[in-house]
Parts: C-alpha cells; structure tokens; sequence
C-alpha cells in the first residue's frame, strides 16, 4: 500500500470514529494481514493474530505465557495416552449456536485434515472422544506431555456453522483455495469481526455473548473495538504512529527504534522473542532448479552447507543490519524452549577463507548461483545481507522477496531452493520444531514445514524415543541429543533470535510478549 492509500484509509478509520465515537477504540498497525480467516489452514504467527480474537482453544496461554482454562476449564492425563478436558458450560458461538464436546471433537478432527496446516499440533492425536455433552477425551499415540500446551493453537469451530457453509475442511491454503471460512468468521472469542478490507484494515467489536463478559470479567481490558491496520510499508507505519493516527505498531522497524523513544508521547516495549531466523537449503533433490551448476546439487554436501555457516558474519549483522536487535544464535531454537542447552547453542565461527576453500573441496572453486526466497516483513533487510555474505564466499544468491502469502505458499508447496524463514515456538518445547523442521517429510507428515527435505534416519529414530519418554528430565536430554545431530549436519543454518520492539502511545496498557502475540481482551486504553 502507498502512503497515500496507507493515509486516506486512516483517515476514514478517523472519520467513522467522529461520527460515531466508540467508547475505547484500540487503532493497531502491523506490516503483514492474516492470509485468511480460517482458524486451520495455515499456521502463521500474523493469521494467528487476527483469528485468536475471535476463535478461541480449549486452552490459552496468558500473558505469563502460560496456560490457562479456555474453552476447558480443567483438564487431566487420566492415562499415559489419554488427556481429559472438561468443558465450560453455556458458552455460544457468535452466531448463537451451543458449544459442546461435538464442536471439540469436530475441530481436532478437521485440524487433523490433509489441508490443515495445524497438523504439527494434533501430530500424536490418535482420537478425539466425546465422553458427554461437556467432556472430551484426547488420546495419543504415544505419551505427549505438551498437549495442553498444543491446544492453545487449536481453535474451535461450531460444526453446524461449518457443516452449513460447506466448510468441513480447511481452506487448501497452498492452493489458494477459496472457502467461505477465507472471509467469514463465527468463534466463540471476545471479538467479532464487522468489517474486513483484505490487507487493509479488519475492524472488530466486542462479542456480547462472549462467556467471559457473563463471568466475572475474566479480561482485564477494556476495548470495545479494534482496528488491524495493515502498513506495509515502514515508513508510513511509524509516520501514522507518530501523527496519532495509530496508538500501537505491532512490528516497528529496527532503525526507527531510537527515534521513537525520544517522542514523549511514546513507549517502545522490547525483548527477545521466542523465534529463530535461520536458512533452509533444498537437499532432497538431485539438481537445484534455477542454478548454474548442472546435474548435481551443493547443497546436499555438508562441505558446501559447512561453507555457507563460515560465511556468516553474524556479529556483523547484528550491529549493521539489525541495529542490535538480534541475538545471534548456533541453536535452533531460544532459551525459552524446554530442551535448550548452551552447548547445542554454539555458532560455527565466522571464517570466509575457510568457506572458499570448503566450497573448492567440495568441487566448486567458482562456488555456484542459487535462488533464494525470502518474505516481506520483519527480516527481508537480513536476508539480502546474507545474500551480500554468502556472494563474498562465491555464492551468488539469486533472491527474491515475495509478499507474505505468496513466500508462505511458496514453502508449504516445498519449491524453494534456499530460504530464510522465522521460526517460532508457539508450545515452548522442542519436540515442535524437532518434527516440524528438523524430521524428515515422512515422519513429520502433516506437521511437517521442512521445505528443503533435510533427512537423517538416525535423527527420525530419536523422535519415538522422546516421545515416550516420561520423565522430564531424560526426555530433555534426548532432546538436547537431537538438536545436537541436527547441528552437526547443519540441516538447516540458524542465524539470530528476533528482538521484537512495539510501540504504543502513552495511556496504552499491552504486555510486551516472547511470542510477539498480544490478546485485545487484555489491552487497556485511556
């Protein structure tokens, strides 16, 4: 969107304002829209931003980042594969339909479909039983001791609502599917969404039927309704923030962080979060498309992959390029993560000359050209700084910066060659990144997000072992154990931990959060 575009769209968003003044009105400008609004079909931190207002889970992590009751009130491992949760009483969808066990039962079952890319958190369910109309039973597999943890992704559906609009099955994202649930919502959340410009602003009020409004106040703010205003542009966002246009920016450009801080009318909130930016490389395939080398394919050389971590000047890229808003990492995941470990932590050493001379070894003295794909967004700068270091090595990355939607696409239809993407820890345990990213395509199966179809039978054996093991110590230690044979084999590169800055006008009340969500329920305005 243009500045101007950006400017009249918030104009408008004022003058509907004056004309009719909402009591508490909470105005939020991110860079990135939800791709769609169907609470399953595809697993991505800015969709999950907007759906969670208005679906909500059994479960929901808290501002302590923590879980807490949610559509289930208590819960209990009644057997070693067996997970109990009772549910609240007279909860109704938006539209006025009853929520019980069969809408539970429903939504795990279509969180489990082939177009679901919510697969990763249903990964070890095995069934979903309606014990009564207010209790269901979850049963794994295997033990899984983070499924409270995972039900805080799960949204539920009313099955009826879905059912009539033909909408049993999530939208096939990667296919860019059109469904009824790709515009229309109806949760059981504190919010409502009455209006919805793609990419532009989605306007939501509060829910009158919302449970928690009949329940003793279970939210702590007071926003009657809230406008996500999608800027892509960065300029334009810190512009409308510091005009008064906008009170909160949900992704604030690194290089303005300063600025902001002098205004005294603003706050910048910061603090790592709990997501990774590192390189994928394709290494399921014999010859990479789109490069100059013919007939075989570098990647699949630990050599080659060895070089490309010598090339990165991570120091350098946290002081130039992120302005220090980085933590640059030899881990796959942070330390909030049950499972890391300070020695899986450790980066390969910046070293160009030893990056030439691995990549001549390895049989290309000349290094090679590769295409590399990256999103707009909050790390597209990063990305062609490490196009810039891996060309002083002789890597020549070809890159492309694809809009959000289309470089999501891109990798769960698995077609780049090498990327950068973010990764986040939504359950705050390993085991999510180890079946999602690191395990192969096969054993990972629906959960799957490793797009460069890295591949280790010895590592795929480690993940029956975790999982049934039950003591959480050991099982932390086989964890540690997997991330330590990943590493070795640099499946995939990890670069830095994202710091994340907000900022918000002074009478704004939001909890800076690791996992870069916030819930509107909890903001208080003034």
């Amino acid at each position: 969107m243009g500045a101007a575009a950006a400017a009249a769209l918030l104009a408008g968003a004022t003058t509907a304002g004056a004309q009719q003044p909402p009591s508490r009105v909470l105005r939020m400008a991110t860079s990135v829209d939800a791709a769609t609004l169907d609470p399953h079909a595809t697993n991505a931190l800015f969709t999950f931003l907007v759906v969670h207002q208005v679906y909500e889970g059994l479960t929901w992590r808290g501002d302590d980042l923590k879980v807490h009751p949610g559509l289930a009130t208590r819960w209990e491992q009644v057997e070693p594969t067996r997970w109990r949760f009772h549910l609240r009483d007279g909860v109704r969808f938006a539209g006025g339909e009853a929520f019980d066990s069969d809408d539970v039962v429903f939504s795990i079952q279509r969180a489990l479909a082939p177009t679901s890319n919510y697969g990763i958190f249903v990964d070890t369910v095995q069934a979903v039983e309606a014990r009564d109309r207010l209790t269901v039973d979850v049963v794994t597999r295997v033990p899984d001791p983070v499924i409270p943890d995972k039900m805080t992704r799960v949204l539920i559906m009313d099955r009826g609502w879905s059912e009539a609009n033909r909408a049993t099955v999530p939208q096939n994202f990667a296919q860019r599917e059109e469904t009824a649930t790709v515009r229309n919502a109806n949760g059981t959340g504190p919010y409502v969404i009455r209006n919805r410009e793609v990419d532009q602003r989605t306007v939501m009020v509060r829910n009158p039927n919302w449970w928690g409004s009949q329940n003793g106040g279970v939210a702590r703010g007071n926003v009657t309704e809230y406008h996500h205003i999608t800027l892509t542009s960065d300029a334009t966002r810190v512009a409308a923030l510091l005009s008064g246009e906008v009170d909160f920016v949900h992704v604030v450009p690194v290089q303005d962080v300063a600025r902001i801080q002098r205004d005294q009318r603003l706050r910048i909130l910061e603090g790592q979060e709990n997501r990774t930016v590192w390189i994928g490389m394709r290494q399921d395939v014999e010859e990479l498309q789109g490069s100059d080398v013919r007939g075989r394919n570098p990647l699949k050389d630990l050599r080659v992959r060895q070089a490309i971590a010598h090339a990165m000047d991570l120091d350098a890229l946290r002081r130039t390029t992120l302005r220090g808003q980085g933590v640059p990492t030899g881990s796959m995941w942070t330390e909030f993560v049950n499972g890391w470990a300070r020695e899986t932590d450790r980066r390969t050493p910046h070293d160009p000359a030893r990056a030439r001379a691995l990549l001549a070894e390895a049989g290309y003295p000349n290094g090679f050209s590769v295409p590399m794909d990256c999103p707009v967004g909050t790390y597209d700068e990063a990305c062609q700084a490490v196009a810039a270091m891996l060309a002083r090595v002789g890597i020549r990355a070809q890159l492309t910066i694809h809009p959000n939607a289309v470089f999501s696409q891109r990798v769960r239809r698995q077609e780049p060659m090498m990327y950068m993407l973010s990764w986040g820890v939504p359950t705050f345990d390993g085991s999510y990144t180890l079946r999602a990213i690191m395990a192969s395509r096969s054993v990972g199966g629906a959960a799957t997000w490793n797009a460069g179809g890295y591949s280790n039978p010895a590592f795929d054996a480690m993940l029956p072992r975790i999982d049934a093991e039950q003591d959480p110590e050991r099982r932390r230690a086989l964890i540690r154990e997997a991330h330590a044979m990943h590493n070795a084999d640099l499946g995939h590169i990890p670069l830095y931990h994202m710091m994340i800055p907000w900022a918000v006008r002074t009478g704004v009340t939001v909890q800076h959060r690791a996992d870069n969500q916030f819930q509107v329920r909890e903001i208080r305005v003034e």
